[in-house]
């Protein structure tokens, strides 16, 4: 199901999306983007012993929120994501829940572009935000 920019209103919220990486998909995920810092796949490296684990990447976290956006667009082709962004902040750690949430900030027009501004985020399962950003998405 795809949304239309007729029909978003200020405030809507995206549906949400549940990831909870395990070490395999964190290994996997570091092959794809040429993260191999041990801080994400080793146990014995040093601060992730002083952690007493290893650590979900920041750009996991990046690309989840743009896997939320694209499901809430239906991955149609009459809209596209102009940017996406958000900061790193906190820790995730495998096999925790991240649950990427989002809400229309804003809807306009620019001349004959039709956009939208999301603010979305990732949340731990007790509430803590810890990768707040934003996305522009411009309508046909």
């Amino acid at each position: 199901m795809s949304v239309k920019w007729e029909t978003i209103n200020l405030g809507d919220s995206i549906p949400e999306l549940i990831k909870q990486p395990d070490l395999t998909q964190l290994v996997k995920f570091a092959a794809g983007n040429g993260d191999f810092n041990p801080l994400h796949h080793d146990y014995k490296y040093i601060a992730c012993e002083y952690l007493g684990s290893v650590l979900v990447q920041g750009h996991y976290r990046y690309a989840v929120l743009g896997e939320m956006v694209m499901n809430w667009l239906g991955h149609q082709q009459v809209a596209k994501v102009k940017n996406i962004s958000c900061q790193h902040r906190g820790m995730d750690f495998p096999g925790a829940e991240i649950i990427c949430k989002g809400l229309v900030a804003k809807k306009y027009k620019d001349g004959d572009n039709k956009f939208v501004d999301l603010s979305i985020w990732t949340e731990t399962s007790d509430g803590k935000q810890n990768s707040p950003g934003k996305a522009t998405i411009q309508f046909a």
